[in-house]
């Protein structure tokens, strides 16, 4: 196997080709999903509802990706709200389903000091989907942060189908 003219997936050699394909149209489905993300994220904000919210528990949460050593940071806020007699509960700091990750735990702090256990704020749902309540009445990057890793695969898929042809 050369390194620089096959991709193994699964201990089955791809030629760069047909991997490069592969990649661009997993990096297609994944910008995709940032923008659909930001779509629904743009709708509830627009849609949104005030309800008042009890704050139950607050921490962060922390995770390294793979080999990687950066760490990323996630703020968490578990809250309680009724909406239309239903009691539902949360931890949505925003209005996405990609959570907003901080570089810092400093900086995700930040983010969960501003509610403390057992106190009252307003919180915020939309009403053709009650049970997704959120914080903040804004939209996170987390969106673009998807589109971006998407848009660095797309490219390197398509270096990937270039050069296989070129070989």
């Amino acid at each position: 196997m050369s390194p620089d003219t096959s991709i193994t997936v699964g201990n089955r050699e791809i030629d760069p080709v047909r991997g490069g394909l592969l990649v661009m149209l997993v990096s297609v489905a994944v910008i995709g999903y940032g923008g659909f993300d930001y779509y629904q994220q743009q709708q509830a904000v627009a849609d949104a509802e005030p309800v008042n919210a009890t704050i139950l528990e607050t921490g962060v949460d922390s995770d390294s990706s793979g080999s990687s050593t950066d760490v990323d940071y996630y703020p968490t806020v578990r809250f309680e709200y009724t909406y239309d007699g239903e009691r539902y509960t949360s931890t949505d700091v925003y209005p996405a389903s990609v959570r907003q990750s901080y570089d810092t735990e400093s900086a995700a702090r930040d983010v969960v000091d501003e509610y403390e256990v057992d106190s009252t704020v307003t919180a915020y749902t939309v009403p053709s989907s009650p049970g997704d309540g959120f914080l903040r009445k804004q939209q996170s990057d987390g969106p673009f942060t998807a589109m971006g890793i998407g848009g660095v695969m797309l490219l390197l898929g398509g270096y990937s189908v270039l050069r296989g042809y070129r070989s």
